[in-house]
C-alpha cells in the first residue's frame, strides 16, 4: 500500500493525461456522427466516416477509458491510504464526482452502441440530437473538474 500512496502524483498525472484524451474523443465522436448525417448512406464519404469512427474508438476512446479508470482507482486507493479511512469517500463532493464519472462512462458505451448503428448505415437519432449529445461530455467534465479541484 505504501507504493500506491507514495506515487500519488504519478497516478494523478496518468489520470489527467488519459482524461484529456478520453474527453477529446468523446467530444469528437458525435461530431463524426453529425458529419455522417451530411453524407448519403453507403457513399464513399459515409464509409470513410465509419472507418474514422472505428479508429477513434479503437485507438483513443477505449484505451483512454481503461487507463482513466485504472489511474482513477489508484488515486482512490492512494487518497484512502493517506486519509487512513475510507469514510472520506462518503463526502458529497466525492459522490458527485463518482456519479458524474459514471455518467461519462455510460455515455461512452452509449456512443459505442450507436456507432454500431452508423456502421450499418442506420441513423436512429437526428442530426440535432447528436449536436446536443456532443456537448454532454463537456458539461459533465466541467462538473467533475470543479468538484475535484474546488471541493476535494
Amino acid at each position: 500500500m505504501n507504493f500506491i500512496v507514495e506515487n500519488y502524483n504519478w497516478w494523478r498525472a496518468g489520470h489527467l493525461i488519459f482524461v484529456i484524451f478520453w474527453m477529446a474523443g468523446l467530444m469528437f465522436l458525435p461530431r463524426k456522427f453529425v458529419y455522417q448525417f451530411q453524407t448519403k448512406p453507403s457513399s464513399a464519404a459515409s464509409q470513410a466516416l465509419i472507418l474514422q469512427q472505428q479508429k477513434l474508438i479503437k485507438i483513443i476512446l477505449n484505451p483512454s477509458l481503461v487507463f482513466v479508470w485504472v489511474f482513477g482507482g489508484l488515486l482512490l486507493l492512494s487518497v484512502g491510504g493517506q486519509a487512513g479511512s475510507w469514510m472520506v469517500f462518503g463526502q458529497t463532493s466525492w459522490v458527485i464526482k463518482l456519479v458524474s464519472v459514471s455518467m461519462v462512462t455510460a455515455i461512452h458505451f452509449y456512443y459505442l452502441a450507436h456507432h454500431k448503428f452508423f456502421a450499418k448505415e442506420q441513423r436512429t437519432k437526428t442530426e440535432k440530437f447528436w449536436r446536443i449529445m456532443n456537448e454532454v461530455p463537456a458539461v459533465l467534465a466541467i462538473i467533475i473538474v470543479i468538484t475535484a479541484v474546488v471541493f476535494l
